[in-house]
């Protein structure tokens, strides 16, 4: 009896793990993660089939809002862009590639202002927060019970009681040890709470892989915030660990703040199933800094490869110079190449990484693609003043962009994402200022592979094999 209950176990783990490697091959992104999936299944399913429910990678059919709902505020976008396209003569950059990617139009009439670093972005944030009259929209990744996250929640409640209607979300897997009590104490303020533990998709489905990593703050639909920031002391630099964070948010105005409201409520459609096109603010109004803008947004519901295109069609465009700031770089083989060959042509091409760990997975794996790069001219930074989380990157004198986006698979392939890119001088001017201050805090990467630590020389190549998942 016992041995055919083994052989019958046997049998079905075999036949699921050929099932899985057909669903692989079918819908893995890349020929390698296809590759790699049917390998593993076939040859070690006992292992392989509990991770393929974790990790396997499939996309997210049906995240967006059906579009009976969200074309309205699409089409009325778009329309409105028709009246405050930018004028050609102030656009040096091709932005077909990045509008075809968004399903949105570049937009005159916005404004930016980058907050560096976490007192800043907070102190904004919540003053923001204290003058709403209507409503806010607010999400990030992890939100935490602390002092910071005290003091977000006792605004946002402040809010409620003014009449203004608050809607909260928050990720199931960033924010996975807050507290329950957190949110009821929201919810018994009459603050709309979206609950990361009872939305659909990754909770019900194993994939716990997929995360939404956006970092949104919506006031009013006039005034919007994203960056690198999430909900916690350690992004106020009060981690007696990591010390100084380095990160950087923006401030933005104008109508690239209803495009990322349009994010928004996608996401918010997708968590609770609601739709609130209808209850918003669409019209707004245009900055006097009048820049040109466009928000990117991406992730694993996208029938295309959004996350690594929105990063080559930058680095297609530079022609001068481009510096990406971000705190971990695991390229796929488009993006390496990309910028491989833009610092053959002669771009002056930077990468600015932490050298302080907080992951030491992607920590590691980074020190397998530095020599590749580096070989073909591209400049490697490694950050000393704490870590440094920020995503940034500027292209010539033309280009600037702020957002939640990672120089790495994760945010490519399994993260919903968002970056807000400013075709305009005066945003990669100041771009530029701030990351000419974080070089400085910085040292210049030399040394090869073969000259690092032992761990390091061992580790990276064997921490790179997860690069797909990383």
């Amino acid at each position: 009896m016992w041995t055919l209950l083994v052989s019958i176990f046997v049998f079905a783990l075999y036949a699921t793990a050929v099932v899985f490697s057909v669903r692989a091959a079918q819908t893995a992104r890349t020929p390698q993660g296809a590759v790699g999936w049917v390998v593993f299944l076939v040859s070690a399913p006992i292992f392989a089939v509990p991770m393929y429910l974790f990790l396997g990678h499939h996309r997210f059919r049906g995240y967006r809002i059906s579009r009976q709902q969200s074309e309205r505020v699409v089409e009325g976008i778009k329309t409105f862009a028709d009246y405050s396209r930018p004028d050609p003569s102030t656009m040096s950059v091709n932005p077909r590639p990045f509008e075809f990617l968004a399903h949105l139009p570049v937009s005159s009439g916005n404004g930016a202002q980058l907050l560096i670093d976490g007192q800043a972005t907070f102190d904004a944030i919540f003053q923001a927060i204290d003058e709403a009259s209507n409503y806010i929209l607010i999400q990030f990744y992890i939100v935490r019970d602390d002092a910071l996250g005290r003091q977000l929640q006792t605004k946002l409640i402040e809010a409620a009681k003014r009449g203004v209607h608050v809607r909260f979300m928050t990720d199931a897997v960033g924010s996975y040890g807050l507290a329950n009590t957190y949110l009821d104490t929201m919810r018994d303020a009459g603050i709309d709470v979206a609950d990361p533990r009872e939305q659909r998709g990754p909770n019900f489905r194993f994939q716990l892989n997929y995360r939404n990593h956006r970092k949104t703050v919506i006031i009013d639909g006039e005034t919007g915030f994203i960056g690198g920031h999430n909900v916690g002391v350690e992004y106020l630099g009060e981690d007696p660990h990591f010390g100084h964070w380095r990160d950087t948010h923006i401030k933005m105005t104008g109508h690239i703040v209803r495009q990322l409201q349009l994010i928004f409520t996608e996401d918010w459609h997708w968590a609770r199933d609601e739709d609130l096109i209808d209850d918003l603010d669409w019209a707004g109004s245009e900055a006097e800094q009048d820049m040109n803008a466009l928000l990117v947004a991406t992730g694993p519901g996208d029938e295309t490869e959004t996350g690594a295109m929105m990063f080559f069609s930058a680095i297609a465009e530079a022609k001068e110079r481009l510096w990406i700031a971000s705190p971990y770089f695991v390229p796929d083989i488009d993006v390496m190449t990309a910028l491989q060959h833009a610092a053959m042509r002669g771009v002056d091409v930077r990468i600015l990484v932490p050298d302080m760990i907080d992951h030491r997975l992607p920590w590691l794996a980074a020190f397998a693609y530095f020599d590749e790069i580096r070989d073909c001219g591209v400049r490697v930074f490694r950050y000393t003043d704490g870590f440094m989380h920020q995503k940034v990157f500027v292209v010539d004198d033309t280009l600037a962009a702020v957002g939640t986006t990672n120089l790495d698979n994760r945010s490519f392939r399994l993260n919903f994402e968002a970056m807000a890119l400013f075709f305009d001088a005066r945003a990669a001017l100041a771009v530029d200022h701030m990351l000419r201050a974080d070089f400085e805090a910085s040292y210049e990467l030399t040394r090869s592979l073969a000259q690092q630590p032992a761990h390091i020389r061992f580790g990276a190549p064997l921490a790179r094999l997860f690069a797909p998942i990383l």
